[in-house]
């Protein structure tokens, strides 16, 4: 690619991106749309093979995903609230513990909490206004949530027309690197989501598993957040494992904790160097350093939604980089793992 070429690509996605950051409302549940339909649209074509109709192909998927999405909400209930019991119950033990281990280093944790009470109390009306701020956010994103899913009903019923119609609406001389391009964007984005989920799964398992083997409470709802936090990379595992280990550390004690800590560790190098190398390939391979570094923007652009898109929108740029044929106008080569 001739280096003009490249510098007005780049100048493109930074205007696209500035764009996206204006009418984040509005575009993030567009994009979150994409990936489900990256999810989705798979069994949906699989249905369509075997003679189903667009309508009833779409029905299908949908309605067992809300099924899906409704038994694990009341698989997660009841071990949630007899967790959290049990740790009311071990709340006490734990903190005279960490008073106990505050004492032996020479820390006055009376004082300590005493400043902490003072703190809460004279920061009262801004906590308050942070928690309704928190609550806006929180129904933001459930209207986000929400149009997402009606979005990504369409896309996957009618997606492929849509697309067609859009390109109709371009020079017939741009339509060809046009296509290639968006499809090399939905083939790096669904590699992408279906690759984090399957290591989320991998790893909720196993985390999972180590957890209820040890009589961790809340075993299953720690997975289910390992899972989550694998779309947030590198991040994501960090606070899940710091969460389950001081869950552990205040129902099981030191030790236990440690042991999750030491089991968390060898299931995310085992992930790093072993399990997402095979699932990912070379195509979305990203150096830690970048994707901590697309993180922090993302999240200072768009908050939490930017963080969790950071990841997937630079695997598409750096993907669209490395094609070069397809932006220069060469034959179209989707990359694949």
């Amino acid at each position: 690619m001739k280096p003009w070429r490249a510098v007005g690509w780049i100048v493109i996605i930074a205007v696209v991106l500035y764009c996206v950051v204006l009418v984040h409302t509005v575009i993030m549940p567009i994009i979150i749309g994409v990936f489900f339909t990256t999810l989705l649209l798979p069994p949906a074509r699989w249905l369509r093979r075997r003679g189903l109709g667009r309508g009833l192909a779409t029905t299908v998927v949908f309605v067992g995903g809300l099924l899906l999405a409704a038994a694990l909400i009341a698989l997660l209930v009841p071990p949630t609230v007899s967790g959290v019991t049990e740790m009311s119950d071990s709340l006490g033990k734990a903190a005279r513990e960490l008073q106990g281990l505050g004492a032996r280093l020479g820390i006055d944790t009376e004082h300590l909490a005493a400043q902490a009470g003072d703190y809460v109390s004279k920061r009262g009306q801004q906590i308050t206004t942070t928690a309704l701020t928190g609550a806006r956010t929180v129904g933001e994103i459930v209207v986000g949530a929400v149009l997402a899913v009606i979005l990504s009903i369409y896309f996957v019923h009618g997606g492929d027309r849509l697309f067609q119609w859009l390109l109709e609406l371009i020079p017939v001389s741009a339509r060809r690197r046009v296509r290639a391009t968006g499809e090399l964007i939905f083939d790096v984005i669904g590699r992408y989501i279906r690759g984090v989920a399957l290591v989320g799964l991998v790893d909720g398992f196993f985390i999972g598993l180590a957890l209820w083997i040890l009589g961790v409470p809340i075993a299953l709802p720690l997975a289910v957040l390992t899972f989550v936090g694998a779309f947030l990379p590198i991040v994501g595992a960090f606070l899940a494992g710091l969460l389950a280990a001081v869950v552990a550390f205040v129902a099981k004690g030191w030790l236990i904790a440690l042991i999750v800590v030491a089991v968390t560790l060898l299931v995310q190098q085992i992930e790093g160097h072993v399990l997402a190398p095979q699932i990912y390939g070379r195509t979305l391979d990203l150096p830690g350093a970048v994707i901590l570094v697309a993180i922090a923007v993302g999240s200072l652009l768009a908050g939490i939604t930017g963080a969790f898109l950071a990841a997937p929108v630079a695997s598409v740029i750096v993907a669209l980089l490395r094609n070069r044929d397809i932006l220069g106008g060469g034959a179209p080569a989707p990359a694949r793992a």
